[in-house]
């Protein structure tokens, strides 16, 4: 699905015409990152937009006391509910690389089969009911993903997740964002 609207007025802003607020901001993302992704030279347009996505993330990574393969099967379940093509191709890419998400998990995420890693599967379940259902999900599910083994401290994490993921898959749906290059090997 692509968006209704795509931002007409609104250009990346690279580091070299950055005001001094956006230049800081994209500083820091490069040193992070090492390098600056496009999805980050939109988001600045409005640097208090930048600034929320990466302190949240941040947080989510540091905080959600969930494990690196853990939280990329969640932030890949959100990219993959909102349709966000850039967010699938930039968190493959980490799950691939980076996070320890096992090739088998990789694939059927993308593909929308079966997980066959029963824990992960209800993680990926609850990611996806807490999007979708709008922070409403349904008990079952609930019951499902606390049975094995997460707990409600798991299922804030996963409406961080998602809060994250808003601002990033809504801001990449109005600009259209292109896939960089770094992350085209996982483009859908």
């Amino acid at each position: 699905m692509t968006s209704q609207y795509v931002f007409n007025q609104l250009q990346p802003v690279s580091l070299a015409s950055a005001d001094e607020q956006q230049a800081a901001i994209l500083s820091q993302a490069k040193k992070q990152v090492g390098f600056i992704p496009n999805m980050y030279s939109n988001m600045v347009n409005l640097p208090a937009f930048l600034d929320t996505y990466l302190h949240g993330y941040g947080l989510f990574r540091e905080q959600s006391d969930l494990t690196s393969a853990e939280q990329e099967v969640v932030l890949l379940a959100i990219s993959k509910a909102n349709s966000c093509h850039y967010c699938m191709a930039a968190h493959s890419t980490l799950a691939a690389n980076f996070s320890g998400v096992p090739a088998d998990t990789l694939a059927a995420i993308r593909s929308g089969e079966e997980i066959a890693d029963g824990k992960i599967a209800a993680l990926y379940a609850m990611a996806i009911e807490v999007n979708d259902s709008r922070g409403r999900p349904d008990p079952v599910v609930v019951k499902a993903f606390l049975q094995a083994g997460y707990s409600e401290k798991h299922l804030l994490a996963i409406i961080l997740a998602v809060s994250v993921k808003v601002l990033s898959n809504y801001s990449n749906h109005l600009f259209n964002t292109e896939v960089d290059e770094a992350f085209a090997a996982y483009a859908v």
